[in-house]
């Protein structure tokens, strides 16, 4: 099998794998708890966290753990706004994860807001000249994601952050970091909330990170028992968190050249299909987006049936988001940046791990035009 859907989920790590069997199997206490065996495993907690934080630049105490991406997204929504006394304004960006998008909708509705939506560029990252058109004194929430998942483009945080700061001086600036965390150099620094998830680095699902600026007005999530500074209550994932600490300590020493895998392997199928005819490109230039994500539509094949037919052959890859998978009609990511009809209806997502080779970029393409030579023959005339 040829798996090119990393965007969606990552393989475990054999050593994310390992940590999290000990934590289950023998370190398996509750670092809540007030004997020795706890402790131990609460100091391993301490360490983890303060292995992030490092990654950060940011205190260990601003690391809260949760249960991944949309957990993370939702309580820095939410936990900003119910401090606020008066929410008039939130500013976002129409090609937001649904984590965001539908939450911020949610928010909406429910504190009487008005949303507005931040100029985009053709790649689908914000158009940061064009943003002093939707900042101003009445906005209190900004959140305006780090990397697209489906488009691959990297907006410019500190840039955004500089004109938050400059025209909303008293929002708080929230960003998705799901797809760039480790994908991209950290730089959560000049936001207020950062939002991370452990399946997209090859560790286990069920844990993420949300980094939450120190003086921040903020309730956290979950009300309980006060764990997590009581910014997220609940007993600690302790097997996820370990296990995500060893991908995030194997990511961390290999960054520089698991990024050049990725963008090697994204670079060579790239130029293998865009050698075919109809084949084009969606999202920034090859150099400009994200090292694990690619977007090519295949004119006069339904990215559905291709993704289908792939399967059958056993390469993998996607539409886009899985979170909106099997939801039917058209996609709002490829919407807000002007690709519609049969260049949306034709649109797969290919993402990459720093495991993939390019000889498996060569196997896939090949695999790939066989595929549409026979499908275009029954596309409609």
């Amino acid at each position: 099998m040829i798996y090119f859907d990393n965007s969606a989920t990552t393989q475990v790590l054999t050593e994310a794998a390992d940590a999290a069997y000990a934590a289950m199997t023998q370190q398996y206490f509750n670092p809540a708890a007030a004997y020795g065996a706890a402790f131990a495993v609460e100091k391993q907690v301490t360490e983890a966290r303060a292995a992030i934080a490092s990654l950060f630049g940011c205190r260990a105490d601003e690391v809260v753990y949760t249960s991944g991406g949309t957990e993370s997204n939702n309580a820095a929504i939410f936990g900003s706004l119910s401090v606020m006394r008066q929410i008039r304004r939130i500013v976002t960006t129409e090609v937001e994860h649904p984590s965001v998008y539908e939450t911020v909708r949610e928010a909406a509705r429910r504190f009487g807001a008005q949303v507005v939506y931040a100029p985009l560029n053709a790649d689908g990252t914000v158009n940061v000249d064009r943003l002093s058109d939707v900042l101003n004194a009445e906005t209190d929430l900004v959140s305006i994601m780090h990397v697209n998942n489906e488009l691959g483009g990297v907006n410019d945080l500190d840039a955004i952050a500089r004109k938050v700061r400059a025209l909303s001086p008293n929002a708080v600036f929230h960003s998705d970091g799901v797809q760039a965390f480790l994908k991209t150099q950290p730089n959560a620094l000049l936001v207020d909330l950062y939002s991370v998830s452990a399946h997209k680095l090859h560790a286990p699902k069920g844990v993420g990170v949300l980094y939450v600026k120190n003086g921040v007005r903020f309730s956290g999530g979950q009300i309980g028992g006060g764990q997590e500074r009581g910014l997220r209550s609940g007993t600690l994932n302790v097997p996820g968190i370990l296990g995500f600490d060893a991908a995030v300590r194997a990511y961390a020493n290999n960054l520089h050249a698991w990024h050049e895998r990725m963008f090697r392997v994204k670079t060579r199928l790239y130029e293998n299909l865009t050698a075919l005819p109809d084949v084009l490109l969606n999202g920034p230039s090859i150099r400009d987006g994200a090292p694990h994500i690619l977007n090519l539509s295949f004119l006069g094949v339904r990215g559905e049936v291709l993704l289908h037919a792939l399967e059958r052959c056993g390469v993998i890859v996607s539409t886009g988001s899985a979170c909106a998978a099997k939801k039917q009609g058209k996609n709002r990511i490829l919407n807000a940046v002007g690709i519609s009809g049969a260049r949306q209806e034709s649109a797969i997502r290919f993402s990459f791990s720093p495991f993939n080779t390019v000889e498996e970029a060569d196997a896939a393409a090949n695999v790939i035009e066989e595929q549409i030579r026979t499908l275009r023959r029954y596309r409609r005339r």
